[in-house]
């Protein structure tokens, strides 16, 4: 910024008195014409009165131009004035100084500019901010140029003066100059002087006249008594009214002027001017010597009188002479002090700013703690220690009145440190500054450990080695968020020598506030989150039921955010057959999961109805739909935003697999000889979609195959692309002899990251054949005599397999289902017997129609058949094919002949 006003006019003024030695005097070619009137007078009067009146014209103008010169080259050199040009608005700083300046210089207008031409100030206002009009290239090169022009005040004299930066860069410029009718009219005023002064000088013995002028020319260096007054009295009025103290100095090192400032800054008596610096006494002998020595100073700090002072020096002859020596000094010891406090402050904000930034960067409480400590070190205090409430660390507000505090974070200046580690259980006693702070919510300060028996009262053994480690002062503040008390936090100091303020204390407050509401938003966060997992586990399949069909391994692998929609199933179905389920709902949190346990609840049901996979996908894409419906009627807008699902039946028998999906990856199919493919399956739209249908496929697996099904989270990632996944994938199963459990470490560990952004599911099945040894059926003709010899087969294949304790039943429910076949059923019939974990009956036959358990009343001669299925058997039921149904029932096999024994 500029200095004040004054300063400005002092430093215009003060230019008046010394002309710029570039250009001419007003009076410096006085001798010249002089010569000239003298050579003129003898050849003729008129001729002398038209040669003054010429020069009197040129003298005018060169007048102007040097007076332009003078005035914009002391602007130009003003202090203050590259601050104001680097200032946010130069022309509110500029314009009223240089208005000022141009009335005291008498120029017609002062126009500073940046280096490209766009003016900061002007006399009128309206062309602030307009390019100047003139010629700005030679001094924008560092030199002064002088010029007419027809700019906005008329026809004007001007010079452009460049602006330079400490380096030697121009970094603005400065014109002043006058109007070309008003240096006419002083010339036109001066003309009766000019004609009379020639007509005496004529008159005069030339001889005398140029003596006289050419001894006043040297003397007043080409001023006239008015300038001469005038440079005095702003002198004068500048030397005692500026806020810097000024000192000349002679070149035999006597002070020839100081001002009423620089007096009182130096403490000179009143009598100095005049005296050999040398002999004053009373000033620092810094400031003294550098006065003594004429060297140049630049903003150099001196201590005099009890302040400090800023110290300019500058030769008086700029050309390098031994003219003397002009220092400018300043005091500044309160802003020397104000910039302390400002730094002080400073550095406070930038704390408090990093730990806007720095703390609370992941939920998690004890990573916060630790962000804390981090960021109190070194700048705030020595040694941090956080201590929270047990409770807090899985999530639970701090109960009960025993002060139980762990510690969850250190952090200081020395890796060796004296306080209690990481992970201690700490029991506060009643008279610490943490049991205090706890208890009451207030900050405590003690300011020397060594002498606080309440502190010490806590481990005498510890408190002695934390103290003879050099710690001295302790700041301890509760960890409060929503009027909960979480912890506390101390600081510590043991390097810095001055004990824990009122302005440390508030400076500590806000850092912890600011970390509480972070700590409170993970332990909330933390509660939330185990509340998730325990739903979501709960939702999920603790255990895969037992079943013959398929050696199956599974992964589920939650995401980094918290609990998914992710999972997977295993469901057994008649006839030895197994159905396998995985599914994906979109999102994270609570809503996610429970949607899972409602499709899973929901494919379980409808699983039952052993419907095929394309009708089962249909009736839960309804249930989607529903949801949706229900929950956008309820207002709550959480429905479930996109869910898919794909779902495989495998027949161990026919080693067919029948697949339908639901927007979801299709599966990846190992090969007993390792080789990897993807089938193409038809791939329906997500659940929830509506509108179109779903479509099954059949694959032919060979026995061993390996059905791999996973959800998107394991080959989606955010550094590469969805192909590439599924390459790695492919990589990962290409593998010989491995077995499903195997399969599913390796492809864990190549495609996931450390930490996954999705959660995955992902489950391996390997196929396996029922034997042909455990498989025995036949055709049934439609006849009811054929009855008789199904129980014959029956009574023959169960002596074959060792199960003949389960004939008699075994022949009941057969007859009864073969006879129910033929009579209300179509042809073909056929039965079939399988032995798996359970002998299981199937009687197959044309119809669509399906029987009913009832119970017959008394008089009732038939409708006890299927009551008595239900009797002997563990489950029946039927199911329905392109063909017909099949009538099923299953019985548990005899316990071994060694394990009744």
């Amino acid at each position: 910024m500029v200095e004040q006003p004054d300063r400005v006019r002092t430093v215009s003024k003060r230019s008046l008195a010394a002309k710029n030695p570039l250009g001419k005097s007003p009076r410096s070619v006085a001798g010249q014409v002089f010569v000239l009137q003298v050579v003129v007078v003898v050849l003729l009067v008129l001729g002398a009165i038209l040669a003054l009146v010429l020069e009197s014209r040129h003298a005018s103008d060169a007048e102007a131009r040097n007076r332009s010169v003078a005035v914009a080259e002391t602007f130009a050199h003003s202090p203050g004035l590259l601050e104001a040009l680097k200032s946010p608005s130069p022309t509110a700083v500029l314009q009223p100084l240089t208005e000022e300046t141009r009335q005291q210089a008498g120029v017609d207008f002062i126009v500073v500019m940046d280096t490209h031409g766009i003016r900061y100030t002007h006399p009128l206002p309206d062309r602030i901010g307009k390019q100047f009009v003139g010629t700005i290239g030679p001094s924008l090169a560092g030199r002064i140029y002088t010029e007419s022009v027809h700019g906005p005040l008329g026809h004007e004299v001007q010079a452009v003066v460049p602006v330079k930066a400490a380096d030697g860069s121009v970094v603005g410029l400065v014109s002043a100059g006058l109007k070309v009718k008003n240096v006419a009219s002083a010339g036109n005023r001066q003309l009766p002087v000019i004609l009379g002064t020639g007509a005496a000088a004529l008159a005069v013995a030339t001889t005398g006249t140029a003596l006289v002028a050419r001894r006043l020319k040297r003397q007043t260096r080409g001023l006239g008594p008015a300038e001469m007054t005038r440079m005095y009295e702003h002198h004068n009025a500048v030397l005692h009214a500026v806020r810097e103290g000024v000192v000349i100095v002679g070149e035999d090192r006597r002070l020839l002027l100081a001002n009423d400032e620089a007096r009182e800054l130096l403490g000179l008596p009143a009598d100095a001017e005049g005296r050999y610096l040398g002999e004053l006494g009373g000033l620092d002998p810094d400031t003294e010597e550098l006065l003594l020595s004429g060297r140049v100073a630049t903003d150099e700090v001196h201590r005099a009188t009890g302040r400090l002072l800023v110290v300019n020096q500058r030769p008086t002859d700029r050309h390098g002479g031994s003219m003397g020596t002009v220092a400018t000094i300043r005091d500044s010891t309160e802003l020397l002090a104000l910039a302390g406090k400002a730094e002080v402050t400073g550095n406070r904000l930038a704390l408090l700013y990093e730990a806007g930034i720095g703390i609370g960067t992941s939920l998690d409480v004890v990573r916060t703690a630790e962000e804390l400590a981090g960021l109190a070190v070194p700048g705030f205090a020595d040694f941090v220690t956080v201590d929270l409430a047990d409770p807090v660390l899985h999530g639970d507000e701090p109960t009960g009145t025993r002060l139980d505090l762990r510690r969850v974070a250190v952090s200081g200046i020395q890796e060796d440190h004296p306080f209690y580690p990481r992970g201690k259980l700490i029991d506060f006693v009643p008279s610490t500054p943490q049991a205090q702070g706890f208890g009451s919510g207030r900050s405590q300060v003690v300011p020397d450990l060594s002498v606080a028996d309440g502190w010490q009262a806590q481990d005498p053994e510890w408190t002695r080695r934390i103290v003879d480690h050099g710690v001295h002062s302790l700041l301890t503040i509760p960890v409060t968020a929503r009027g909960i008390i979480l912890g506390v936090a101390n600081f510590w100091r043991s390097r810095k020598p001055g004990p824990f303020d009122d302005g440390d204390r508030s400076l500590g407050e806000e850092l912890v506030a600011r970390a509480a509401v972070s700590i409170d938003n993970a332990r909330r966060y933390t509660r939330e989150h185990a509340m998730a997992v325990t739903l979501q586990r709960s939702l999920l399949p603790r255990a895969l039921p037992e079943q013959s069909a398929l050696d199956v391994a599974h992964r589920y692998l939650p995401a980094q955010s918290g609990v998914s929609g992710d999972w997977f199933d295993v469901i057994p179905l008649p006839g030895s057959r197994v159905a396998l389920v995985v599914g994906d709902v979109v999102g994270h949190g609570l809503h996610a999961a429970a949607t899972m346990g409602r499709l899973r609840t929901a494919v379980h049901n409808f699983s039952t109805l052993d419907l095929p996979p394309d009708e089962l996908l249909g009736h839960l894409d309804e249930l989607v739909n529903r949801i949706d419906q229900e929950e956008s009627d309820g207002g709550t807008g959480t429905g479930v935003t996109g869910a898919t699902c794909l779902y495989a039946i495998y027949d161990p028998i026919s080693q067919l697999c029948t697949v339908a999906t639901a927007g979801h990856p299709v599966p990846a199919l190992v090969g007993p000889d390792s080789g990897v493919f993807f089938p193409e399956l038809p791939v329906g739209p997500p659940l929830g979609v509506g509108g179109m249908p779903f479509e099954t496929a059949q694959l032919h697996l060979a026995e061993g195959t390996q059905i791999v099904l996973y959800t998107d989270g394991l080959i989606e990632e955010r550094t590469r692309d969805f192909d590439v996944g599924m390459e790695l994938l492919r990589e990962a199963l290409s593998h010989r002899d491995r077995q499903p459990e195997e399969n599913c470490r390796a492809v864990l560990d190549a495609l996931l990251p450390d930490r996954p952004q999705d959660d995955v599911a992902l489950l391996i099945a390997k196929t396996r054949v029922l034997d042909a040894d455990r498989i025995a059926e036949r055709e049934v003709p439609s006849d009811p005599a054929a009855v008789a010899d199904v129980r014959a087969w029956i009574t023959a294949t169960l002596d074959e397999w060792g199960l003949a304790d389960l004939t008699f039943g075994t022949e009941l429910v057969l007859s009864e289902l073969v006879t129910n076949a033929i009579r209300y059923g179509s042809p073909p019939v056929r039965v079939r017997l399988l032995r798996d974990r359970s002998l299981i009956c199937e009687v197959t036959d044309g119809s669509s129609t399906s029987p009913h358990l009832k119970y017959a009343a008394t008089t009732d001669e038939g409708g006890r058949g299927l009551f008595l299925v239900a009797q002997l058997t563990e489950r029946w039921g039927t199911r329905y094919t392109s063909q017909g149904k099949i009538i099923w029932a299953e019985q548990p096999l005899p316990a071994p002949a060694e394990a009744r024994a």
